[in-house]
């Protein structure tokens, strides 16, 4: 938290942000870029879940106050920190979502001086119709700051007596590595990259037209030791597996303490993530001082010397076309850091499925693992 002198006479932006998403010289470097004084009440969270569900708590609260007619029933819901956010990370899986319950409000792109600085594919991303479905026709719903992929990370050590190298998911069904592997725990992600590695999409829909996705499945299953989404990093290091699939933000902070991991972002294309800037939707009673401290904050991140400081200093990637020179990246990051943008044309963001393609992924993946 940033405070400046005579503190209950400025205008003040009180934001939720994931924990280590934004350098602390970034807050400062804003406050010295306003005209004015203000308060910048940053506030960490660990986990983008968490931040969701703050986000949802805020509309439960607003709700809550409106039946109270007047009476503080504020004690309810425990004392939060939360009640006048301006603005919040989202991680894009939960866009959709808090677009269709009325978590969040639009924002207007020709208020960004620096929205032109996105490419269509950032974009497109966050314009979306009011039920959170990507519509070119629809509202900008939120603000992207930086970004990251699914990865395949492996023991360099366990893998040096093949004539091969780890380059795409391709490999992970080469017979050396059966009993080797762990995926993470979620269908999206593993049926996704099996599409990737038969030339689909990982937002495919109508999987039972694709006649090999199942044996393909079935034989990845056989190489699989185990399915998990948060303690997969662990048992590599110990060389229980020799290779994993996952996050590059799990994993980024790491490489540098143990030099026997590697990682590489497959040839074919892969899974993105983002984090977003979003606004809730009690933020607009606030007043019009708190909602330009918001626009030029969203803005200030997207200025090209600000978003290399946040990609650079947080160990992520851009949203913003800007060239990092290799010296400036850790040499163990530069396979992830050090974007290709032939590969990156070929990622996809897991955007929404239908109701019934949502199900038929979570029933495959279900048989799969239990076969």
């Amino acid at each position: 938290m940033l405070v400046g002198c005579n503190a209950s006479k400025q205008p003040q932006l009180t934001v939720q942000v994931l924990k280590g998403s934004i350098p602390g010289r970034i807050l400062k470097e804003f406050q010295e870029s306003l005209s004015q004084k203000a308060q910048l009440k940053f506030s960490p969270v660990v986990q983008l879940q968490q931040l969701f569900k703050q986000l949802r708590s805020l509309q439960k609260k607003e709700a809550a106050q409106k039946e109270s007619e007047g009476f503080d029933i504020s004690g309810l819901f425990g004392k939060s920190s939360a009640k006048n956010i301006d603005l919040l990370t989202l991680g894009d899986f939960w866009l959709k979502e808090a677009i269709e319950k009325e978590l969040i409000q639009s924002l207007s792109p020709q208020e960004f001086k620096n929205w032109s600085n996105l490419s269509p594919k950032w974009q497109e991303l966050v314009t979306r119709n009011n039920q959170g479905l990507a519509d070119k026709q629809g509202k900008i719903w939120a603000a992207p700051y930086r970004w990251g992929s699914t990865v395949i990370i492996y023991r360099k050590d366990k893998l040096e007596k093949f004539d091969w190298e780890v380059k795409d998911w391709s490999d992970l069904w080469r017979e050396e590595l059966k009993g080797r592997i762990s995926l993470l725990n979620q269908p999206r992600e593993v049926i996704g990259l099996t599409l990737k590695k038969l030339g689909k999409s990982y937002n495919s829909e109508n999987l039972q037209d694709i006649k090999s996705l199942k044996s393909e499945l079935q034989i990845l299953n056989n190489q699989v030791k185990f399915y998990n989404s948060t303690n997969y990093i662990e048992p590599l290091i110990l060389g229980d597996t020799w290779l994993a699939v996952g996050w590059s933000n799990d994993i980024v902070s790491l490489l540098s303490r143990y030099p026997k991991l590697s990682v590489v972002v497959p040839n074919s294309g892969t899974a993105l993530w983002a984090d977003l800037w979003v606004q809730p939707k009690v933020t607009a009673k606030n007043q019009e001082t708190q909602e330009s401290l918001s626009t030029k904050w969203i803005d200030f991140c997207w200025k090209p010397e600000i978003a290399k400081q946040i990609a650079v200093l947080t160990k992520a990637n851009s949203p913003i076309d800007i060239e990092i020179p290799a010296s400036e990246i850790a040499k163990p990051l530069q396979n992830v850091l050090s974007a290709n943008p032939e590969v990156f044309e070929k990622s996809e963001f897991l955007l929404p499925l239908s109701p019934s393609a949502a199900k038929e992924y979570d029933s495959l993946f279900r048989k799969i693992k239990s076969s």
